[in-house]
């Protein structure tokens, strides 16, 4: 536990159970009344930003959270299979845990992942992935003018929208918080 006063930008609080990095926080002290602290913080599991305000004497759990690197190396029916990049150690995620990432996952990627107490609470994609187009439409001379999108099959299994001129076997850059084409590579 610690004291309110002693919130700092990056630090992991626990409130209400869950987990939250401070973003930014703004002490105030009104001509009446006592201080209060107001936090910018984000939710580490979900993601979701919020504000909240609390008086400085109340106390804040201080969650100590490591970071660590994993790399992907499988799928099966128990779930995702990833290796420690530290220890070497085989770690195991189930499908709910993979829910929006498994679509740019593919063998040997890379993945940043917030560890509390000895288990995952987040996981998060690089900015961008490269992944080759396995299945698409053949596009045509003049395709480059036309501003029109088509359906594409990705190494992975998943589909996304692509610029008419993008065939099969090219690689594309994607961005991984939309999901969206980047550019090919």
């Amino acid at each position: 536990m610690i004291s309110a006063n002693q919130i700092k930008t990056g630090m992991v609080i626990k409130l209400e159970g869950k987990l939250y990095a401070v973003v930014g926080f703004t002490h105030t002290k009104p001509g009446k009344g006592g201080a209060f602290l107001r936090i910018k913080m984000k939710d580490i599991s979900s993601g979701q930003t919020l504000e909240r305000t609390i008086s400085t004497d109340q106390k804040i759990d201080d969650a100590y959270v490591e970071e660590k690197k994993l790399t992907y190396l499988y799928y099966d029916s128990q779930g995702g299979h990833f290796m420690d990049d530290e220890n070497f150690e085989e770690v195991v995620l189930s499908q709910d845990d993979l829910e929006g990432l498994k679509d740019f996952l593919k063998e040997s990627s890379h993945l940043d992942a917030t560890v509390y107490e000895g288990r995952i609470v987040a996981l998060s994609l690089p900015l961008f992935v490269e992944l080759e187009i396995t299945d698409t439409q053949p596009g045509f001379k003049g395709d480059t003018v036309k501003a029109g999108t088509k359906q594409a099959k990705l190494e992975t299994g998943a589909f996304i929208q692509v610029p008419l001129f993008i065939d099969k076997g090219d690689v594309i850059k994607i961005d991984t918080r939309t999901g969206e084409y980047v550019e090919r590579v």
